[in-house]
């Protein structure tokens, strides 16, 4: 014999509450006193209860899904953010589409829109295009990460892009240096055109004239950062220390410094990365938070998703330049 479906209001019943607060309980809303969560969750528990996904889908017009749009899923900046994201997502019962855009703008508006096709409920997106306006004809809210929007007000999850560059880049000028190059995605993107101008806020504020700027292709900017690097250090009069204005440009630049027994040039690496602390010397990083902006942007989508029609916010996350060895070798 078929058991009965567990319905809502059973849960309710079980939990001496309302429907609608045993609902907020299992949608996660945080805005439930301890001792009601408790009881509906043993109630959960006790009857087996499983929510209905169609029925919800139904009732709101909307699957419960949401997409998720980054450069890469190789990039590992973006893979961090992306888990961040998923594992507060699945906490609430709540699928990720995960896709890339490759920093194609116009594949970034397709992806946008096919998915709010599939009716996504929300969308969180690292930006590429230089103009967003077209994300008011969806019908889903969107939170952008990494970057801000272009000419669109927006709900937005960044760092202070210049003011960090500054910093690594004054750390290095502290330890002596003046030969300073950068490598670093072009300037198409916000937080390469940001990071560009902390680098030389730095230069100018120490009456620093003499700067190198390399440039990597998106489509293979490993390779190209340590093509670049390689020819640096060919150089007759070759930097005494680079700032990498990425993680991609880093995992370029390590292997052709050790392959080549270059550990003399100091080197500041803007986000940290897998084994950067493990190599000697390990590398000085601007500690980017991958995990702490993929839950901020995750937290704004919730909030939308659950009513909240306030204003954009963008939010700042929090950088610290995390100093291990290679930031501070003197020329």
């Amino acid at each position: 014999m078929t058991r009965p479906r567990v319905r809502l209001r059973d849960v309710a019943a079980a939990a001496n509450t309302s429907a609608k607060t045993a609902s907020r309980v299992i949608n996660g809303d945080p805005r439930v006193a301890e001792e009601t969560r408790a009881r509906v969750e043993q109630a959960v528990r006790d009857l087996g209860y499983q929510p209905d996904p169609l029925a919800r889908s139904l009732r709101r017009g909307t699957d419960d899904t949401i997409g998720v749009v980054i450069d890469s899923v190789a990039d590992p900046f973006f893979a961090s953010v992306t888990g961040e994201i998923e594992r507060l997502a699945l906490k609430r019962g709540i699928t990720v589409i995960i896709a890339s855009t490759n920093r194609a703008p116009d594949r970034e508006r397709s992806v946008l829109e096919g998915l709010a096709q599939r009716r996504v409920a929300g969308l969180i997106v690292a930006p590429v295009s230089a103009d967003h306006t077209y994300v008011r004809t969806l019908p889903c809210p969107v939170v952008f990460v990494d970057r801000r929007a272009r000419s669109v007000t927006a709900d937005a999850v960044v760092v202070d892009d210049r003011e960090a560059a500054a910093t690594a880049v004054r750390h290095l000028i502290t330890h002596g240096h003046r030969r300073i190059a950068f490598i670093g995605d072009g300037p198409d993107l916000d937080t390469a055109r940001l990071r560009l101008a902390g680098y030389r806020d730095a230069l100018a504020e120490a009456g620093i004239d003499e700067e190198t700027v390399l440039e990597c292709r998106p489509d293979d900017t490993v390779g190209h950062a340590a093509a670049h690097t390689t020819r640096l250090l060919a150089d007759p009069g070759p930097p005494t220390a680079i700032f990498s204005g990425n993680t991609r440009c880093s995992l370029g630049i390590v292997p052709v410094l050790h392959r080549r027994n270059r550990l003399d040039i100091a080197l500041v690496a803007f986000g940290d990365f897998p084994m950067a602390d493990s190599v000697t010397p390990a590398v000085t990083v601007i500690d980017h938070p991958s995990d702490v902006i993929g839950r901020l942007a995750a937290e704004q989508l919730m909030r939308r998703l659950e009513g909240d029609t306030s204003d954009p916010v963008t939010v700042v996350a929090p950088v610290h330049l995390v100093s291990r060895g290679s930031g501070e070798v003197r020329p």
